[in-house]
């Protein structure tokens, strides 16, 4: 429990960070990207605490999850290089 509720203060303070970022008015090739890794800091920490995935007997579930990330991530890079070239 002390775990998940670390992981949920990081986030709540992840997201105050993002707001902050954004409301900063800084330039859009730093913001992007910054909440970008927030993001993906965040999805970590909600697959590995919140939906235990660390734990064992969790691995078929994590390779179906994994392999689906792998999909969209190679068809987002294929349509991404459709376009631009």
């Amino acid at each position: 429990m002390r775990h998940q509720v670390i992981s949920f203060a990081l986030m709540i303070f992840f997201t105050i960070v993002a707001f902050v970022a954004v409301g900063s008015g800084l330039s859009a090739w730093f913001t992007v990207p910054f909440i970008l890794v927030l993001a993906a800091v965040q999805v970590v920490f909600q697959l590995y605490y919140f939906m235990h995935m660390s734990h064992k007997g969790h691995e078929a579930p994590a390779l179906f999850l994994y392999s689906g990330l792998f999909v969209g991530l190679i068809t987002i890079l294929a349509f991404t290089t459709i376009i631009w070239w």
